[in-house]
């Protein structure tokens, strides 16, 4: 429904091309909006909003709600919606949950499957692996660590540009860097990155496609999602990174064999003392 509104904005009324861009850009808002708030909000009177659903070929308002609601469950538009500061909550919660699955719906799409395979590979042979990330990025590192320290892999994540260039200088043939960049541009990064690669270790990046971490990286991992880096903080990127991150620790378990079961049973079984037991009343409150 959205794309056809978009269809039509030329062979629209003037009048009616306000309601079809009051629709484009709070298509959520529009759903739950009567007749009257959606004509004051586009500076149009009622019978116009009326007429422009007509010429979407519904039947009325409600009929065009109907469909445009369809529309929004059953599809994610492949396009990034901007937030504004005038946009109420509602379109504010559906840009961002949009915006995100979006992305990881074209990430999916645009994965390279030999490339996972090959860092699936590296990483489940690696004699050590380390994982480097500077600011947000640094954030995922750790997660990264969280995960891979449990399959019985000497890991460590470092977050501090000084402390990543002296670990890196000290890594060797058969350790495994794990570089997270979403610019790929950090120059200590990409310098930590070289002094690893120097010493005969190997790196994957999970990082921009085309950026110099790509071009270094022995195995890169693209994600190119659209988001505003200049104003906010990546958001979008992080998402997709944990994901990412996500798929190449089950690969490593299933790579690994059953003997990451009984591993993992081991740390499962070290948390047992540290939880609360459910009472009956947590289950019926």
């Amino acid at each position: 429904m959205l794309e056809r509104v978009r269809s039509k904005l030329d062979t629209l009324s003037a009048a009616e091309r306000r309601v079809a861009e009051l629709v484009l850009a709070q298509p959520y808002t529009m759903m739950q909006a009567a007749v009257a708030d959606i004509a004051r909000n586009a500076g149009v009177s009622q019978p116009t909003v009326i007429r422009f659903c007509r010429s979407l070929g519904c039947a009325g308002l409600p009929d065009f709600k109907l469909k445009l609601a369809g529309s929004l469950v059953t599809g994610v538009r492949y396009v990034h919606s901007s937030v504004r500061a005038e946009d109420p909550p509602s379109e504010i919660v559906a840009k961002v949950f949009d915006n995100t699955v979006a992305a990881l719906l074209k990430s999916r799409n645009e994965v390279n499957p030999a490339a996972i395979e090959e860092a699936v590979t590296l990483l489940s042979a690696a004699r050590r692996i380390e994982f480097y990330g500077l600011g947000n990025s640094g954030i995922i590192a750790a997660d990264a660590q969280h995960k891979f320290f449990r399959f019985g892999i000497p890991t460590v994540a470092y977050a501090d540009s000084h402390i990543q260039m002296m670990a890196a200088s000290l890594l060797r043939e058969g350790d495994v860097l794990l570089a997270i960049s979403s610019s790929g541009r950090s120059r200590e990064l990409l310098e930590a990155v070289d002094a690893a690669l120097a010493n005969g270790a190997t790196v994957v990046a999970i990082t921009a496609g085309g950026s110099p971490l790509a071009r270094r990286a022995t195995v890169a991992l693209c994600a190119d999602p659209k988001e505003d880096n200049d104003t906010y903080s990546p958001m979008i990127s992080r998402i997709v990174h944990l994901v990412l991150i996500d798929v190449l620790a089950v690969g490593v378990a299933l790579r690994r064999g059953p003997g990451v079961i009984g591993t993992l049973e081991k740390t499962k079984i070290s948390l047992k003392g540290k939880r609360l037991g459910v009472k009956a009343e947590d289950k019926n409150p």
